[in-house]
């Protein structure tokens, strides 16, 4: 069973943090929490990450032991925690403009470029969490053969909507910003919309599956 810690995190924040590994059905039970938890008129801002889970709040630290006791009841309970998922296709152009380390990834993993789409694509995804920036989504679940370093040389700045592959992840990048993952494809959704609410389209929890279009390889 994994240990868990709990904590102070300066003056208006307290935090659960879980022993290696990462396992979904523990991510599952952060997700449900931080939504449960969320609700509590002391709480300002939950942040589910991997493995853990921190709590902004409202006043300082008087009331944040209080806090701590409620999180550490709250994990440790045998209340069952079902979090909410939903389904989420992505279409993706892969390689070409919109995927230029497609070719590099088939190279350091022994496929074929269509090997590389038709793998990343088959399998099922779960966000961890989001992070790196607005809407940026940590995907669980890639097949561990398509893991393939970073690039030694970062890009100053990739497009939004790019997928990438870092090390044994994949993701999509929201916004421009610079990036070291290989990037293999592209998404024409947003990802992030400040003007929306929730700005983000994909959210801890969440199933999600590309899908190759026609436009790219497939």
């Amino acid at each position: 069973m994994q240990q868990a810690r709990y904590y102070l995190l300066g003056e208006r924040a307290v935090v659960l943090e879980l022993s290696p590994p990462v396992t979904l059905p523990s991510q599952q039970r952060i997700w449900a929490l931080a939504e449960k938890l969320n609700h509590h008129p002391d709480v300002r801002e939950v942040v589910p990450g991997m493995n853990n889970l921190t709590l902004l709040l409202h006043t300082p630290q008087a009331d944040a032991e209080a806090m701590l006791a409620l999180l550490q009841q709250g994990w440790e309970s045998k209340e069952r925690l079902t979090p909410e998922s939903r389904q989420v296709d992505i279409p993706v152009v892969y390689g070409g403009e919109q995927g230029p380390d497609l070719d590099e990834v088939a190279r350091h993993t022994g496929m074929t470029p269509q090997q590389v789409v038709e793998c990343h694509a088959a399998a099922a995804y779960v966000v961890y969490f989001l992070g790196f920036q607005p809407g940026f989504s940590y995907l669980g679940g890639m097949p561990e053969q398509l893991a393939t370093p970073r690039r030694a040389e970062p890009r100053l700045a990739v497009a939004a909507g790019s997928v990438g592959i870092g090390g044994g992840q994949t993701g999509i990048y929201p916004l421009v910003t610079p990036g070291g993952w290989q990037l293999i494809g592209r998404t024409p959704l947003a990802l992030f919309n400040p003007h929306e609410m929730p700005p983000t389209l994909l959210r801890p929890g969440d199933n999600v599956r590309f899908v190759p279009q026609k436009e790219g390889v497939c």
